[in-house]
């Protein structure tokens, strides 16, 4: 025994060290066994955007509401309020990202670029709700224009509609091998691909945008023969 727990007579306690102020906690929801589980797996990704998305996450919480106990649902929900719904984090870090798209059955997600690549990359056709502007869920369309080119290309599953999520969850749930993918060989060699690919589309849609933007300024071109601008 030590000298100083000989002295007073008291074991000295470990004092465990408090987290900074500043550093902010993140619950992270446990990952399931499936095999003990046993029930089918969805993951929810809204990602990281600033404005809420009320309309995705409330479809959610009354879809949840009929299915029960039945499903498995966890939803990283961002800067959205999700209090009616289990296993809701706001924020996952990229290993957690992973390690909960490798254990899903579904993955529905907005039509961030990233999250579609990410859940492609783990073999899931990714069920994709695009953000709209005109309901203040983002900046512009350009989600909207990219997750319907998506669709039309068979690459995504696109639901603009309740209804249409709706349907296309209990799809899957039925069948789930209809949203699988596959994955190529090299994961790497694949994932450049699929990044060229995304961004030979990003710059079509970009440019189209910019055909049919009309600037509101007009450039100078010095005074006319009266001493007035030249329009």
């Amino acid at each position: 025994m030590s000298g100083d727990a000989a002295g007073d007579g008291h074991r000295s306690t470990p004092v465990r060290p408090r987290p900074a102020q500043d550093e902010p906690t993140v619950r992270v929801p446990e990952q399931r066994d499936p095999a003990r589980d046993g029930r089918p797996q969805v993951l929810v990704a809204v990602g990281t955007d600033k404005h809420p998305f009320d309309r995705l996450v409330t479809w959610l919480a009354q879809w949840h509401s009929t299915v029960g106990g039945t499903v498995g649902l966890t939803v990283q929900h961002g800067h959205t309020r999700a209090d009616d719904l289990p296993d809701a984090v706001p924020f996952l870090g990229h290993a957690e990202l992973q390690a909960a798209m490798a254990g899903a059955d579904l993955v529905v997600c907005h039509g961030g670029p990233a999250t579609i690549l990410e859940a492609r990359r783990h073999g899931h056709l990714p069920i994709v709700v695009p953000r709209d502007p005109n309901r203040g869920e983002h900046v512009d369309d350009h989600q909207l224009l990219f997750a319907r080119r998506l669709g039309a290309a068979g690459l995504v599953a696109l639901c603009e509609s309740r209804q249409e999520l709706l349907d296309t969850l209990a799809t899957g749930l039925a069948d789930r091998s209809r949203f699988t993918v596959a994955v190529d060989a090299d994961a790497a060699d694949g994932r450049r691909a699929a990044v060229r690919r995304v961004g030979l589309i990003v710059e079509d849609l970009v440019a189209a945008a910019q055909r049919h933007h009309r600037p509101w300024w007009r450039p100078w071109r010095g005074p006319g023969p009266n001493g007035r601008r030249k329009l």
